[in-house]
C-alpha cells in the first residue's frame, strides 16, 4: 500500500505540487489525470524517489521516503513518458543489460524472465532487431518490460500511451490491465477516455493539487450538468407531443427536431439537475396510441466531467 499525505514541492518560489494527499491499495490501477503543468510528473518523480518532496509523506507499506528510499525504489518499476532506450542495440541484448544492472546475475533466471516479459509484453518478433528500427509502440512495450524486469510490487507509468496510434494504445492498455491484477499501478495521463476504460480509480489534479479521486461512476455524479433526452415518436402530433411533454415539468426544455427518419416525430429534452425523465415521459405517453421508437438519456462525457472540475480552482 501507498500512503501520500500532504505532499508538496516548490520550485523555488513555484508550488508545482501542493498539499497532495492519497492513498492506493495492490490490485487497484490508479489514473492521474491532468492538464498539462497541473503536477503530474513532478508527482510520479516524488513517489519513485527521483525527486524530494518540500514537505509531507510518502510511505509504502511500512517504509518511509527518505529513510527507506533505496529499498522503496527497488520495489517499484518506472517508466518515464520518453523511455529511457538504447536505440542501438537489440531488444534481447538491452533487457539483458538492465537485467545484470539490477541485480539477476544467474543466466537462467534472466532467461526465464525474459521468457514471461516477452509474453506479456508482446517482444517474441522482435528479440532480435534493433531498438531504433522499432515503432514508437514498440519501444513503450520494451520500456514496461524494462520497468517489470525485477517483478516490482508498484509500477509508476508517466504517459504510457503518449503519441501511439489507436491499435497501440489497446494493446498497452491490455498490459496494463493484466499487470494491474496483482500490482499497484499509477499512471498518468491526459487521454481521458484511456483512463476511463482502464482505472479502477481516478485523481484529477489541476495547479498542484487534487480537485477529484474517486471513481469514474462516482465523478460523474458529483457534476450536476443539464441532462438531455431524445425521444422520437411514431403516429404522434408534432404540436401536441410538444405541449403533452412540457406539461411533464417545468424544468423540461422541450424542442422539435429533426427526425430521425421519416414518419417520426422527434424531440430533445433538456432538464437540469440529476433526475432522469425517462420513466415520467413513458407514463405519459403510454395513455395515447403513438408509438415511442427511441428515448434514451446520453451519458455524461467524462470530458465535460473533467473541464468543470479543473476549471473550479483555475
Amino acid at each position: 500500500m501507498i500512503e501520500v499525505q500532504n505532499l508538496t514541492k516548490y520550485y523555488k518560489d513555484f508550488c508545482a505540487v501542493d498539499h497532495i494527499s492519497m492513498t492506493v491499495r495492490k490490485g487497484e490501477i490508479l489514473g492521474l489525470l491532468g492538464p498539462n503543468g497541473a503536477g503530474k510528473t513532478t508527482t510520479l518523480r516524488m513517489l519513485t524517489g527521483y525527486l524530494r518532496p518540500s514537505s509531507g509523506a510518502i510511505k509504502v507499506d511500512e517504509l518511509h521516503m527518505p529513510e527507506d528510499v533505496l529499498k522503496i525504489k527497488s520495489m517499484i518499476g518506472y517508466l518515464p513518458e520518453s523511455a529511457p532506450l538504447y536505440h542501438n542495440m537489440l531488444v534481447y541484448d538491452y533487457l539483458d543489460y538492465v537485467a545484470r544492472i539490477k541485480g539477476i546475475d544467474d543466466k537462467e533466471t534472466r532467461y526465464d524472465r525474459f521468457l514471461k516479459l516477452s509474453d506479456l509484453c508482446g517482444l517474441s518478433a522482435i528479440m532480435d532487431k534493433p531498438i531504433g528500427n522499432l515503432s514508437k509502440g514498440l519501444r513503450q512495450r520494451v520500456g514496461l518490460a524494462h520497468a517489470m524486469m525485477t517483478d516490482p510490487d508498484i509500477l509508476i507509468l508517466d504517459e504510457p500511451t503518449s503519441g501511439l496510434d489507436p491499435n497501440q494504445i489497446a494493446e498497452i492498455r491490455g498490459i496494463i490491465k493484466a499487470i494491474g491484477k496483482e500490482k499497484i499501478i499509477i499512471f498518468s495521463t491526459h487521454i481521458l477516455s484511456e483512463a476511463e476504460a482502464t482505472c479502477d480509480r481516478i485523481a484529477i489534479i489541476n495547479n498542484g493539487r487534487v480537485v477529484a479521486d474517486d471513481t469514474t461512476l462516482n465523478l460523474k455524479k458529483r457534476v450536476q450538468e443539464n441532462s438531455l433526452i431524445r425521444l422520437s415518436l411514431k403516429g404522434a402530433d408534432r404540436e401536441k407531443a410538444q405541449a403533452l411533454l412540457k406539461d411533464i415539468d417545468s424544468r423540461l426544455e422541450v424542442a422539435a427536431v429533426e427526425p430521425v427518419e421519416e414518419g417520426l416525430v422527434s424531440f430533445e429534452i433538456k432538464s437540469s439537475g440529476s433526475r432522469d425523465f425517462r420513466p415520467d415521459i413513458y407514463l405519459k405517453i403510454k395513455p395515447t396510441d403513438w408509438i415511442i421508437v427511441h428515448l434514451a438519456k446520453e451519458s455524461q462525457a467524462l470530458e465535460k466531467i473533467f473541464r468543470e472540475l479543473t476549471r473550479e480552482v483555475a
